[in-house]
Protein backbone atom coordinates (compact mmCIF):
# COMPACT_ATOMS: atom_id res chain seq x y z
CA UNK A 1 0.00 0.00 0.00
CA UNK A 2 2.77 2.33 0.74
CA UNK A 3 4.72 1.71 -2.55
CA UNK A 4 1.54 2.30 -4.07
CA UNK A 5 0.64 5.70 -2.21
CA UNK A 6 3.96 7.21 -3.43
CA UNK A 7 2.46 7.11 -7.08
CA UNK A 8 0.14 9.95 -5.98
CA UNK A 9 1.92 12.57 -5.66
CA UNK A 10 1.19 14.22 -9.29
CA UNK A 11 -2.26 13.59 -8.84
CA UNK A 12 -2.83 14.69 -5.50
CA UNK A 13 -1.25 18.26 -6.23
CA UNK A 14 -3.55 18.40 -9.31
CA UNK A 15 -6.21 17.40 -6.84
CA UNK A 16 -7.22 14.50 -9.71
CA UNK A 17 -7.79 11.88 -6.94
CA UNK A 18 -10.86 10.18 -4.48
CA UNK A 19 -11.78 10.97 -1.49
CA UNK A 20 -10.64 7.83 -0.78
CA UNK A 21 -7.50 8.31 -2.06
CA UNK A 22 -7.30 11.49 -0.64
CA UNK A 23 -7.91 10.73 2.90
CA UNK A 24 -5.34 7.54 2.54
CA UNK A 25 -2.71 9.88 0.81
CA UNK A 26 -2.58 12.56 3.43
CA UNK A 27 -2.09 9.86 6.23
CA UNK A 28 0.71 8.93 4.44
CA UNK A 29 2.15 12.06 4.13
CA UNK A 30 2.31 12.68 7.75
CA UNK A 31 4.90 9.54 7.54
CA UNK A 32 6.80 10.44 4.09
CA UNK A 33 9.02 13.66 4.17
CA UNK A 34 10.01 12.74 0.59
CA UNK A 35 6.60 12.50 -0.74
CA UNK A 36 5.79 16.50 1.07
CA UNK A 37 8.90 17.53 -0.27
CA UNK A 38 7.41 16.88 -4.11
CA UNK A 39 3.87 17.69 -3.71
CA UNK A 40 5.14 21.50 -1.71
CA UNK A 41 7.31 21.22 -5.12
CA UNK A 42 5.05 20.53 -7.53
CA UNK A 43 2.23 22.88 -6.41
CA UNK A 44 4.94 25.61 -6.52
CA UNK A 45 6.08 24.68 -10.34
CA UNK A 46 2.31 24.78 -11.09
CA UNK A 47 1.30 28.68 -8.94
CA UNK A 48 4.52 30.04 -10.40
CA UNK A 49 3.46 29.02 -14.02
CA UNK A 50 0.02 30.30 -13.15
CA UNK A 51 1.17 33.87 -12.76
CA UNK A 52 4.12 33.82 -14.86
CA UNK A 53 2.51 35.98 -17.78
CA UNK A 54 -0.67 36.88 -15.81
CA UNK A 55 -2.53 39.85 -17.64
CA UNK A 56 -5.87 41.86 -17.00
CA UNK A 57 -8.71 40.54 -19.30
CA UNK A 58 -10.11 43.41 -21.63
CA UNK A 59 -13.27 45.16 -20.15
CA UNK A 60 -15.25 43.37 -23.37
CA UNK A 61 -14.11 39.51 -22.11
CA UNK A 62 -17.29 39.73 -19.58
CA UNK A 63 -19.52 40.57 -22.19
CA UNK A 64 -18.76 38.12 -24.91
CA UNK A 65 -18.21 35.49 -21.73
CA UNK A 66 -22.18 36.44 -20.62
CA UNK A 67 -23.36 36.40 -24.32
CA UNK A 68 -22.20 32.76 -25.07
CA UNK A 69 -22.94 31.22 -22.29
CA UNK A 70 -26.82 32.77 -22.70
CA UNK A 71 -26.55 31.09 -25.93
CA UNK A 72 -24.71 28.02 -25.26
CA UNK A 73 -26.26 24.69 -24.61
CA UNK A 74 -24.79 23.70 -20.85
CA UNK A 75 -23.78 19.90 -20.78
CA UNK A 76 -24.08 17.47 -17.49
CA UNK A 77 -20.55 17.38 -15.76
CA UNK A 78 -18.87 14.51 -16.41
CA UNK A 79 -17.83 12.27 -13.52
CA UNK A 80 -14.07 11.65 -13.38
CA UNK A 81 -12.98 7.89 -13.20
CA UNK A 82 -9.97 8.42 -10.75
CA UNK A 83 -7.24 5.33 -11.40
CA UNK A 84 -4.83 4.32 -9.08
CA UNK A 85 -0.97 4.02 -11.01
CA UNK A 86 1.13 1.42 -10.58
CA UNK A 87 5.17 2.22 -9.75
CA UNK A 88 6.07 2.08 -13.42
CA UNK A 89 3.82 4.66 -14.49
CA UNK A 90 4.62 7.65 -11.48
CA UNK A 91 7.53 9.16 -14.07
CA UNK A 92 5.13 8.97 -16.87
CA UNK A 93 2.49 11.45 -15.07
CA UNK A 94 5.43 13.35 -13.80
CA UNK A 95 6.87 14.26 -17.35
CA UNK A 96 2.95 14.54 -18.07
CA UNK A 97 2.47 17.47 -15.67
CA UNK A 98 5.14 19.29 -16.67
CA UNK A 99 4.42 18.85 -20.18
CA UNK A 100 0.57 20.26 -19.48
CA UNK A 101 2.20 23.43 -17.52
CA UNK A 102 4.56 24.06 -20.37
CA UNK A 103 1.23 24.28 -22.79
CA UNK A 104 -0.41 26.70 -20.15
CA UNK A 105 2.75 28.64 -20.62
CA UNK A 106 2.44 28.23 -24.49
CA UNK A 107 -1.56 29.32 -24.08
CA UNK A 108 -0.60 31.99 -21.95
CA UNK A 109 1.43 33.48 -24.85
CA UNK A 110 -1.07 33.16 -26.85
CA UNK A 111 -3.45 34.80 -25.06
CA UNK A 112 -1.49 37.78 -24.02
CA UNK A 113 -0.84 38.36 -27.79
CA UNK A 114 -5.14 38.38 -28.03
CA UNK A 115 -5.46 40.34 -25.11
CA UNK A 116 -3.32 43.18 -26.11
CA UNK A 117 -3.92 43.72 -29.73
CA UNK A 118 -5.21 47.20 -30.55
CA UNK A 119 -8.86 47.33 -29.56
CA UNK A 120 -11.24 47.72 -32.32
CA UNK A 121 -14.65 49.73 -32.89
CA UNK A 122 -16.84 46.77 -31.46
CA UNK A 123 -14.44 46.53 -28.23
CA UNK A 124 -15.41 49.83 -27.49
CA UNK A 125 -19.01 49.35 -27.67
CA UNK A 126 -18.57 45.95 -25.07
CA UNK A 127 -16.74 47.88 -22.78
CA UNK A 128 -19.16 50.66 -22.91
CA UNK A 129 -20.19 51.01 -18.84
CA UNK A 130 -24.32 50.93 -20.41
CA UNK A 131 -23.32 47.99 -22.38
CA UNK A 132 -26.33 45.54 -22.22
CA UNK A 133 -26.40 42.02 -24.14
CA UNK A 134 -30.71 40.84 -25.24
CA UNK A 135 -31.09 37.43 -26.29
CA UNK A 136 -33.02 36.69 -29.44
CA UNK A 137 -35.24 34.32 -30.86
CA UNK A 138 -35.68 32.37 -33.52
CA UNK A 139 -32.86 29.86 -35.72
CA UNK A 140 -29.34 29.80 -34.61
CA UNK A 141 -28.02 32.04 -31.12
CA UNK A 142 -28.09 35.62 -31.70
CA UNK A 143 -26.89 38.09 -29.05
CA UNK A 144 -27.08 42.04 -29.57
CA UNK A 145 -24.91 44.21 -26.98
CA UNK A 146 -26.57 47.39 -26.95
CA UNK A 147 -25.01 50.67 -25.89
CA UNK A 148 -27.40 53.87 -25.79
CA UNK A 149 -25.14 56.11 -24.85
CA UNK A 150 -22.85 55.70 -27.98
CA UNK A 151 -26.16 54.65 -29.97
CA UNK A 152 -24.21 51.71 -31.27
CA UNK A 153 -24.46 47.28 -31.19
CA UNK A 154 -22.70 44.68 -31.64
CA UNK A 155 -24.19 41.55 -33.03
CA UNK A 156 -23.44 37.99 -31.59
CA UNK A 157 -24.28 34.76 -34.22
CA UNK A 158 -23.73 31.47 -34.01
CA UNK A 159 -25.28 28.21 -35.03
CA UNK A 160 -27.45 29.69 -37.70
CA UNK A 161 -27.59 27.27 -41.09
CA UNK A 162 -24.97 26.84 -43.29
CA UNK A 163 -25.97 28.98 -46.54
CA UNK A 164 -24.27 28.25 -50.33
CA UNK A 165 -22.15 30.86 -51.94
CA UNK A 166 -24.71 32.66 -54.15
CA UNK A 167 -26.46 33.32 -50.28
CA UNK A 168 -26.06 35.40 -46.93
CA UNK A 169 -27.55 36.52 -43.67
CA UNK A 170 -28.42 40.41 -44.18
CA UNK A 171 -28.75 41.97 -41.07
CA UNK A 172 -31.68 44.79 -40.74
CA UNK A 173 -32.56 47.83 -38.47
CA UNK A 174 -36.27 47.54 -38.10
CA UNK A 175 -38.39 50.26 -36.76
CA UNK A 176 -41.27 52.99 -37.61
CA UNK A 177 -40.44 53.92 -40.76
CA UNK A 178 -39.29 50.39 -42.15
CA UNK A 179 -36.39 48.09 -42.56
CA UNK A 180 -32.80 49.63 -43.05
CA UNK A 181 -29.86 47.22 -44.33
CA UNK A 182 -27.30 47.17 -41.59
CA UNK A 183 -24.77 45.04 -43.72
CA UNK A 184 -23.66 41.35 -44.20
CA UNK A 185 -22.59 39.05 -41.54
CA UNK A 186 -19.39 37.54 -42.54
CA UNK A 187 -18.33 33.93 -41.12
CA UNK A 188 -15.31 33.68 -38.41
CA UNK A 189 -15.48 30.14 -37.90
CA UNK A 190 -17.55 27.40 -38.83
CA UNK A 191 -21.08 27.82 -37.14
CA UNK A 192 -19.72 31.17 -35.96
CA UNK A 193 -20.43 35.02 -37.62
CA UNK A 194 -17.70 37.73 -37.14
CA UNK A 195 -19.10 40.26 -34.63
CA UNK A 196 -21.08 42.61 -36.47
CA UNK A 197 -20.88 46.33 -35.69
CA UNK A 198 -23.62 48.70 -36.22
CA UNK A 199 -25.15 52.14 -35.41
CA UNK A 200 -28.49 52.59 -33.99
CA UNK A 201 -30.41 55.20 -34.48
CA UNK A 202 -33.69 56.52 -32.62
CA UNK A 203 -36.60 54.88 -33.27
CA UNK A 204 -35.30 51.31 -34.48
CA UNK A 205 -36.94 48.98 -32.14
CA UNK A 206 -35.70 45.13 -33.27
CA UNK A 207 -33.25 43.25 -35.68
CA UNK A 208 -34.08 40.59 -37.92
CA UNK A 209 -32.15 38.58 -39.68
CA UNK A 210 -32.75 37.16 -43.06
CA UNK A 211 -31.04 35.10 -46.23
CA UNK A 212 -30.36 37.11 -49.07
CA UNK A 213 -28.54 36.89 -52.11
CA UNK A 214 -24.67 37.22 -51.94
CA UNK A 215 -24.30 40.87 -52.50
CA UNK A 216 -27.42 41.69 -50.05
CA UNK A 217 -30.66 43.32 -51.06
CA UNK A 218 -32.19 46.86 -50.83
CA UNK A 219 -35.22 44.97 -48.45
CA UNK A 220 -36.00 41.86 -46.95
CA UNK A 221 -37.18 39.22 -49.63
CA UNK A 222 -37.43 36.47 -46.99
CA UNK A 223 -38.71 35.72 -43.37
CA UNK A 224 -36.30 36.39 -40.52
CA UNK A 225 -34.60 33.67 -39.59
CA UNK A 226 -33.53 35.24 -36.34
CA UNK A 227 -35.37 38.77 -34.39
CA UNK A 228 -34.19 40.87 -31.48
CA UNK A 229 -36.47 43.08 -29.88
CA UNK A 230 -34.85 46.03 -28.16
CA UNK A 231 -38.47 47.25 -26.53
Amino acid sequence: MTAELHTLTGAYALDAVSDVDRAGFEHHLGECAACRQEVAELRATGARLAVADAVDPPPSLKLLVLADVARTRQLPPKVPVVRRLSRAKTWQVRFALFGAAAAAVVAVAVGLQTTTAPPGPADSVLAAPDASAIQGVGRGNATLVVSRGRNQAVLLASGLPDLDAAHAYQVWLIGPDGAHSAGLMQPESPGRMRPMLADLPAGVDRIGITVEPAGGSPGPTTPAVARIDLA
